[in-house]
């Protein structure tokens, strides 16, 4: 799970760095303010669905592992009690 973590902090580092690049590509271009603005706008709206759609896959990382924990768990458990109820 710690792996989950770093993979997590890497892909934020990476968005941001994005953003900025992004940001500071589109206010030194020779652009009229307007233009400038939609473009921004623009990329904004790209970072916000790109950061959902990572949230939604770490999201479903997390709930697959919990499941998996989860089935080896409960055979923990009923590998347990069979011991218990045989020996």
């Amino acid at each position: 799970m710690e792996n989950s973590g770093n993979s997590v902090r890497m892909v934020g580092t990476l968005l941001l760095g994005a953003a900025v690049g992004g940001l500071l590509g589109v206010l030194f271009a020779p652009n009229k303010g307007s233009d400038t603005r939609k473009k921004i706008m623009a990329k904004g709206d790209d970072l916000t669905t790109n950061m959902k759609d990572k949230v939604n896959a770490f999201i479903d990382d997390v709930k697959s592992e919990f499941e998996a924990a989860k089935e080896k768990g409960a055979g923990l458990v009923d590998n347990a009690v069979a011991r218990v109820q045989h020996g």
